[in-house]
C-alpha cells in the first residue's frame, strides 16, 4: 500500500469561472492624521490586491481587471483561502468588485 502524504500542502489557488484571488490589505490602526484607532473602533477594509485572476476572466476583454490591481470589493460573497497563515486571502465573484485603483485615467481612443 502507498503511503499519503500526512502534510500535503497547495503551493497555488486557481480561481475558476468569473473569480479573482485576492489579498486582503491589512486594516487600518490609525487615521491619515496618526490618531491610533481602537480594536472596536476598527474600521472594516474592503480592499485589497488580486494575486491571481481565472482563465475566464484574463480572456475577458470587457473585464479591466490584470494580476497585481488594488481593487475595492464588497465582502459579502468572498471565500476565505486558508493557505498562508500570515496572509488573508480570498476568492471574490467579479460582480463583488467594485472599482479598481489606477494611477491614471485610461486614455479615450
Amino acid at each position: 500500500m502507498a503511503k499519503k502524504k500526512a502534510n500535503a500542502s497547495f503551493e497555488y489557488v486557481e480561481p475558476i469561472g468569473d473569480r479573482v484571488l485576492v489579498r486582503k490589505d491589512e486594516p487600518k490602526r490609525e487615521t491619515r492624521g496618526g490618531i491610533a484607532l481602537p480594536d472596536a473602533a476598527e474600521i472594516p477594509t474592503i480592499t485589497g490586491r488580486i494575486v491571481t485572476i481565472s482563465a475566464v476572466v484574463e480572456n475577458d476583454e470587457e473585464l479591466p481587471l490584470r494580476q497585481y490591481d488594488k481593487i475595492l470589493f464588497h465582502p459579502k460573497n468572498a471565500v476565505p483561502v486558508d493557505l498562508e497563515h500570515d496572509n488573508q486571502l480570498f476568492v471574490v465573484p467579479v460582480e463583488d468588485i467594485v472599482a479598481v485603483f489606477r494611477r491614471s485615467a485610461p486614455e479615450a481612443d
